[in-house]
């Protein structure tokens, strides 16, 4: 009798400690470059982790590791699709894959593609735009977009003061490791250079370079007005952005759970289009009342012609026709 009741005993606690294993939550890090606080994409990791926590009860937790903690958005693209299990999803620029074979991706990164927030988010709302989620897939990369989102237009800014395009030439400004970025710049009459992120405050103050481009709001949170003071809105770029997932990621959870990653990440696109036009106005506001000077861009045509003969930038449109045309017809 006293062995049948010790046998219970085991078989309930192991039946308790299955249950509490099963229990332990997943646990997905979040990779992203800029702080989370006072940035666009802030709100879209923070929309993200709060509604997958939400909608499988705790079971899923997103750790988000910000301010570039885990490295350059290239450094966590190359330890993913190198096999590394540091990160499951990432925030990265839309077109950062184009470096991988991703010709979709590249068109989100061609200069005045997007006139204005609305095309883009048209294009972000359709069904062409789940076919550039899942190009990583259709050429063998261990990786699925979950949505896009946008940061806002990038702008142009420096450490001396400018006026106009002519402004640019002869300038170091730098660029990521990007044929569209390089070829932009260089069009523009500038000298591209390349510099991770992570060292592009210490750059501009010590005048590796002269200027560099991102949105609004990340050039405030990274505080690098504090020395390049001269903020030129020629909104170049359209700041696109997108979520990704591993497969390693993916494999870890359940069809359900899955879902609910899908949901999330729909849902954070969504607040990431309420907040970012309203963000980025508050943004320049707060920028003009440190001192910033903002140099406003009435006329885009002398720098939309500056670029168009690009080879970089004419051959992505060519390589991916079809899919141009259909995002030009969206606006």
């Amino acid at each position: 009798m006293k062995k049948l009741i010790g046998l219970f005993l085991a078989l309930v606690m192991l039946a308790g400690c299955a249950s509490a294993l099963a229990d332990d939550p997943i646990t997905l890090t979040y990779a992203e470059v800029n702080p989370i606080e006072g940035t666009i994409v802030g709100e879209l990791a923070t929309a993200f982790k709060t509604k997958v926590e939400e909608l499988s009860g705790g079971s899923i937790v997103i750790d988000i590791q910000a301010s570039g903690v885990l490295g350059s958005e290239d450094q966590i693209l190359d330890n993913l699709l190198g096999g590394g299990n540091v990160t499951d999803i990432c925030r990265i620029s839309a077109f950062a894959l184009s470096q991988y074979g991703c010709s979709k991706a590249t068109l989100l990164s061609l200069p005045y593609v997007f006139a204005d927030r609305n095309h883009f988010w048209n294009f972000a709302n359709s069904d062409l735009a789940k076919e550039f989620l899942n190009e990583p897939q259709t050429i063998g990369l261990p990786l699925t977009g979950l949505c896009y989102g946008e940061e806002g237009f990038r702008h142009f800014f420096f450490k001396n003061e400018v006026t106009d395009i002519n402004s640019l030439k002869g300038l170091k400004i730098r660029v990521s490791s990007d044929p569209i970025m390089t070829g932009l710049v260089s069009g523009l009459g500038a000298s591209a250079t390349t510099v991770p992120f992570t060292e592009l405050y210490s750059a501009l103050q010590t005048g590796v370079v002269d200027a560099a481009e991102q949105p609004t709001a990340n050039y405030k949170s990274n505080a690098f007005q504090e020395v390049a003071p001269y903020f030129m809105m020629d909104g170049h770029t359209l700041g696109a952005v997108q979520l990704v997932i591993t497969d390693a990621a993916k494999a870890k959870l359940t069809d359900e759970q899955y879902a609910w990653i899908q949901e999330a990440a729909t849902y954070a696109s969504g607040v990431c289009r309420q907040v970012s036009e309203a963000k980025e106005a508050e943004v320049l506001e707060a920028l003009k009342a440190e001192g910033v000077t903002v140099i406003e861009v009435a006329d885009k045509t002398p720098w939309v012609e500056a670029v168009s003969s690009v080879e970089a930038i004419s051959s992505a449109i060519a390589a991916e026709q079809d899919a141009y045309d259909q995002i030009i017809s969206m606006k």
